[in-house]
């Protein structure tokens, strides 16, 4: 039998469908009490569109995996914060051709390409596709690509 937080762990980001809401380190807590399941998130950002999309996948992921019982909380304190998202899930970003963000940087002088490898890149807009994306371009391949805003 597949436990509660494997199959909460599972359920892809509805927008950025190739990592997990564990990876992106959305996924804060699954408690199991009395036949109920409690998942708690905490979405990268306040108004997040997704966070409803979430919350579904999370109630049909444990539904699926025989836990008809769901509660799923939105926890904003602590916010969301970019340490939380796992190797795996930098790793993923970075092959899905977003720049993931450095772990705790003492400075970024710049950020690297994730085609080429470049760092000649700039920013082109804080507002990429989502929320918690900037659109930047690299100068050396031309590529745009997203980047994971750091927080």
């Amino acid at each position: 039998m597949v436990t509660a937080l494997a199959a909460a762990s599972e359920v892809v980001d509805p927008e950025l469908p190739f990592v997990t809401i564990a990876e992106l380190g959305i996924l804060r807590a699954v408690e199991e009490r009395d036949g109920r399941v409690t998942v708690t998130i905490t979405p990268t950002y306040t108004g997040c569109p997704a966070v409803s999309a979430i919350r579904d996948d999370v109630r049909s992921a444990l539904a699926t995996a025989g836990f008809p019982d769901v509660a799923v909380e939105t926890r904003l304190n602590p916010p969301w914060t970019t340490e939380w998202i796992s190797e795996d899930g930098r790793r993923k970003l970075a092959d899905a051709g977003i720049a993931p963000p450095q772990r705790r940087p003492l400075l970024t002088i710049s950020v690297r390409c994730p085609r080429c490898g470049s760092p000649e890149t700039e920013e082109l807009s804080r507002f990429g596709s989502t929320a918690c994306t900037s659109l930047w371009r690299c100068r050396a391949c031309a590529e745009p690509f997203p980047r994971v805003k750091e927080r």
